[in-house]
């Protein structure tokens, strides 16, 4: 079947204005005009984050409906896949968020916009811990874009969270993924949009 619709979710301090998030519009925009596209802005809370996106695709059909996530979005991403059971795209996924966004409780600027201010709270990591899954029931419903180069996030964590998925591993590159355009048309045609 394919996909008519598209949820995209962005990272930790990002936003809908990234470049991958914009790359991903373009595409969609100029060769599936007809498919949904959503990229919400999120809030800080992961439990309102999830609680806005499983409002937002709730007449989504679930058998036509893939979600892509990028750093924490991509750890969103996996929770999304899970409680639906479609098809996601993760670049370079965050594994175990909880753990590593402890350290960032406090006040803190939007990466777009540093005039953005949240407040990340003790309680979030709680939340986050809450949306965390066992190992993936359906490996071949994930593609992994994984960047040993990535100098936030461990590749060797990453790719070992996902088990049976369809993983590219990139030598060296970074976080951000900066040469992601030369990735999309394999990312998309594993979601049958190229």
């Amino acid at each position: 079947m394919p996909i008519t619709h598209l949820l995209y979710l962005h990272g930790f301090r990002s936003s809908p204005q990234s470049a991958k998030a914009r790359q991903v519009a373009a595409w969609m925009q100029r060769r599936h005009p007809g498919v949904t596209w959503w990229c919400p802005q999120l809030p800080p809370s992961p439990k309102e984050a999830m609680q806005m996106v499983t409002d937002g695709i709730a007449s989504w059909p679930r058998a036509d409906m893939a979600v892509m996530g990028s750093s924490l979005g991509g750890f969103y991403a996996t929770h999304v896949a899970e409680t639906c059971g479609c098809q996601a795209v993760l670049l370079n996924p965050a594994v175990n968020p909880a753990r590593d966004l402890a350290t960032y409780i406090g006040e803190q600027t939007s990466w777009h916009d540093p005039t953005e201010r949240f407040f990340f709270e003790p309680r979030f990591v709680d939340e986050l811990q809450a949306l965390t899954h066992g190992p993936v029931a359906q490996p071949e419903n994930y593609f992994a874009l994984i960047a040993k180069g990535d100098e936030v996030l461990d590749w060797r964590e990453m790719t070992g969270r996902y088990p049976g998925a369809q993983i590219r591993l990139l030598e060296g590159g970074d976080h951000a993924i900066s040469d992601f355009p030369g990735h999309l048309p394999e990312v998309m045609g594993f979601l049958g949009l190229p």
